[in-house]
């Protein structure tokens, strides 16, 4: 039988809990490691399934890896064969789908099946597969894998100009010798997709010229990519804003580099501190990457205070309902709407919540009314919560990481004992999610 979580709630919290690394940040440099032969150094890597997941894969395919401390490994990525994918972890995340990148730059031809993770709705690669093919790189789809075939040369899908024959980098012919202009390509994406902007930096890394990236996503975990990127040589700029320019290389070093803390964990744990009306300290936060978050926090009436890298937590009188409006980053994301709208459930009124980016994000709000929640679902993308009610535990079902800690909070507010399966998402995406919460006085057990 699968591991599920037993949670007596209605205990206020108290306490400090240290936030490990991000998930998403790590799955992105971990890929990125690959863009090079040489050996890399990666600390502050988070414990969860998602992460170590990635490593397998990167073992199986040859890459040497040396833990050097519990969160700090070396790899050293020379002798990789992507043909040795283990296809049952490949499809088993969506952060699978960042290795293509890297290792489009190194081989020619490449196969792989389709990628994993959460069931929130459609999550098409068609822009990733677009991009590549502005880098000349022909893709095939049969079967339930993906064939892809690389150009000697990264270049423009676009044939040269006709003219006169080019030699060592010089036009030649006619009265004077030009330098050759290395290309420069510009790729705008159709939405402000995070992974397709990760994968089409990595590819970019290696493509002769520059490329440069419209509509591109700005969320800390590109800006943790871009930065290793950055001490691995490569010119880069506009990392954090929604235009990116690369300047290709053709070899890249190692790097040493630290992931930073997890935004999401940080948000999922003020709230679980606020529901329960405990009160404690949060550690190794960067508040810079959850502005919109905790801006929202305010208005709804949680009472904190942000110190440096901290976050102290009192208990609240009681919480105002508010409207959420999900949007890319910096915008209130949504990794920390489902917590949110637990948090509303408290609220004395009605709050409004559209997340436009997945079609069934909003699967957990049909547990939290066997709770006792009071919920309409206006359309597949707009709820409205009505407060306050009291919640009662129940036997609920955790469909993806993020909704899965919502259910948690709910639990931790709830009146009684409740019962949460398929605890294995939150796995994926949380390092020791029960025993963090166990040394804030949680009552919870996994069985």
């Amino acid at each position: 039988m699968p591991e599920r979580f037993l949670i007596k709630g209605a205990l206020p919290l108290s306490g400090e809990v240290k936030i490990s690394g991000y998930k998403n940040s790590a799955g992105a440099v971990l890929a990125a490691s690959l863009l090079t032969d040489k050996p890399s150094i990666i600390d502050n890597l988070p414990l969860c399934s998602d992460v170590l997941d990635e490593i397998e894969i990167l073992k199986k395919m040859g890459a040497e890896i040396e833990w050097l401390n519990g969160r700090k490994i070396k790899i050293s990525p020379k002798n990789i064969n992507p043909e040795k994918i283990p296809a049952n972890l490949f499809e088993k995340m969506r952060v699978s789908i960042l290795l293509l990148g890297p290792l489009l730059t190194r081989f020619k031809k490449l196969k792989i099946p389709h990628p994993g993770g959460d069931k929130i709705g459609l999550r098409p690669i068609s822009a990733h597969l677009d991009a590549f093919r502005n880098f000349g790189i022909k893709i095939e789809e049969k079967n339930g894998f993906y064939y892809f075939e690389t150009p000697k040369k990264l270049d423009y899908t676009r044939p040269p100009p006709e003219g006169p024959k080019r030699k060592f980098g010089r036009e030649e012919g006619g009265s004077e010798s030009r330098l050759r202009r290395a290309p420069e390509r510009k790729i705008v994406l159709k939405e402000f997709s995070v992974t397709a902007t990760e994968n089409i930096m990595m590819i970019a890394t290696k493509a002769r010229g520059k490329t440069k990236i419209e509509i591109a996503a700005a969320e800390p975990q590109v800006q943790d990519l871009g930065k290793f990127l950055e001490k691995m040589g490569l010119k880069i700029k506009g990392v954090g804003t929604h235009t990116i320019e690369i300047e290709g290389k053709k070899k890249l070093s190692g790097a040493n580099f630290k992931i930073s803390p997890d935004w999401s964990e940080a948000g999922t744990f003020l709230i679980a501190f606020a529901i329960t009306g405990g009160q404690g300290k949060i550690k190794n936060v960067n508040p810079d990457h959850l502005t919109m978050f905790l801006e929202k926090m305010k208005e709804i009436g949680v009472n904190f205070e942000v110190k440096r890298d901290e976050i102290l937590v009192k208990p609240s009188k009681k919480f105002k309902p508010t409207k959420i409006q999900v949007l890319p980053y910096p915008g209130f994301p949504t990794d920390l709407q489902p917590q949110t709208s637990v948090l509303l459930t408290q609220a004395e009124g009605k709050s409004l919540i559209h997340d436009p980016l997945y079609e069934n994000r909003f699967q957990y709000l049909h547990e939290l009314r066997k709770m006792g929640a009071d919920i309409e679902i206006t359309d597949p993308y707009r709820a409205l919560i009505f407060g306050k009610r009291k919640l009662i535990g129940n036997k609920l079902n955790a469909s993806d990481i993020r909704s899965g800690a919502a259910l948690v909070l709910a639990a931790l507010a709830a009146k009684g004992t409740s019962e949460i399966e398929g605890i294995s998402q939150i796995d994926r995406g949380y390092e020791k999610f029960d025993e963090k919460l166990k040394k804030l006085g949680v009552k919870i057990k996994r069985i």
